[in-house]
């Protein structure tokens, strides 16, 4: 039980038989349920879950008859967590890289109303460029990039972290069969739960490396498929949002947009060709084609900042009070980094720290404020300010 709310931990493995006992060592001891879902791994994963659950009665297996990938073995891990009446579902992996001291920074903007959906963000502190293989991070940051456009959610970063909090009144809004299956499975999270106007923080957290964890990816298949999903789940969200749902005039700057700019791209594609040959090319042709082009791009860009402008009162950061100020790379979060002095109730909390709720002009008593004191570590809600116009 953390701060009232009973809390599942769904773990998602794959041949982590050398990682999964210290992921299940290592939880902290507020997590009521521990719910480790096998995909069917070769090697002995379930049998070293089976003899951690001697010793932790909290931890139940459940094993795939088959590989399904792990985005399905999180959807198993949710149906579960649902069923045991669990209040929120956290995400952690097999793989023993996502740091368990964390955990309560995590879950904080969930369990206390701020948020309905949480996630780690490893792409803030300067250790990320160093620590994260090159290769990855900048798999990651292409993703991210596509994942904040496809989803809507232009301020949430490191699109790829499975490190997550969800509220169980989220989840019973999702169609978790229908979530995608594999590698994507968080970018597919983040579109639907923009169409269903879900509450995101993006919480600091350090990225954990070269702690014995085996990766199969391989980053340029995984960009191609990835690419691909995103476009789909990009027309889709538009439609379900912006058509089905309620209308905005940004959906007619989006379809104006991207039809003049293919039409733009391919009338001057079409024009070099020409003009590489001996035919000539009339100046009112090769002004309407740029005219085109040009105009494609610019309504596309105003659909993208209507999308981001609606989209941008669900969006807020988290992170951990008395982090240094140098260790920080992202502007919103360094900027406002202060330490941390011993209030008088015992807690560590900022003299000057603003929170959540007195933004929102809700108050910054109980649990509302999303501040408190947990062995000196604490973290505070900033919210990206409300537009008056929204």
């Amino acid at each position: 039980m953390f701060e009232g709310s009973s809390i599942a931990v769904v773990v998602p493995c794959y041949n982590e038989e050398t990682q999964i006992r210290t992921v299940i060592e290592t939880m902290p001891a507020f997590v009521d349920r521990i719910i480790v879902v096998d995909d069917r791994s070769p090697d002995s994963t379930a049998d070293v879950v089976r003899d951690c659950m001697r010793t932790h009665p909290n931890v139940e297996l459940l094993v795939h008859e088959e590989n399904r990938g792990v985005g399905a073995g999180i959807a198993t891990g949710y149906k579960r967590a649902l069923e045991l009446g669990m209040d929120i579902a956290v995400v952690m992996a097999g793989d023993a890289q996502m740091p368990p001291g964390e955990l309560p920074d995590i879950i904080r903007p969930v369990s206390s109303g701020q948020a309905d959906y949480s996630k780690a963000n490893r792409l803030v502190t300067q250790d990320a460029w160093t620590t994260i293989p090159r290769q990855r991070f900048l798999g990651n940051a292409v993703l991210s990039l596509l994942t904040k456009i496809a989803s809507g959610y232009y301020q949430v970063a490191d699109s790829q972290t499975g490190y997550t909090a969800i509220t169980a009144a989220m989840l019973r809004r999702l169609d978790l069969d229908a979530m995608y299956p594999r590698y994507g499975y968080p970018n597919d999270m983040l579109v639907r739960l923009n169409v269903l106007r879900a509450r995101v923080v993006d919480v600091a957290s350090v990225p954990v490396y070269d702690v014995g964890e085996v990766s199969g990816i391989k980053i340029h298949r995984v960009l191609f498929t990835m690419s691909w999903l995103l476009l789909k789940r990009f027309f889709w969200r538009l439609w379900k949002l912006y058509v089905v749902r309620d209308f905005h005039p940004l959906i007619m700057f989006y379809a104006l947009g991207m039809v003049a700019l293919v039409l733009g791209t391919l009338s001057s594609l079409a024009l070099v060709i020409i003009s590489i040959g001996p035919q000539t090319i009339s100046g009112s042709t090769a002004v309407g084609a740029s005219i085109l082009l040009q105009s494609g791009l610019l309504l596309t860009l105003f659909g993208m900042l209507f999308d981001f402008e609606h989209n941008r009162p669900l969006v807020s950061e988290s992170r951990p009070v008395g982090l240094a100020a140098d260790a920080v790379t992202h502007a919103p979060i360094a900027a406002s980094i202060e330490s941390a002095p011993l209030d008088r109730d015992g807690g560590s909390r900022p003299s000057t720290a603003t929170t959540f709720g007195q933004e929102l002009g809700t108050g910054g008593s109980g649990s509302v404020d999303g501040i408190t004191g947990d062995g000196g570590i604490v973290s505070e809600m900033r919210a990206f300010a409300a537009d008056p116009r929204d």
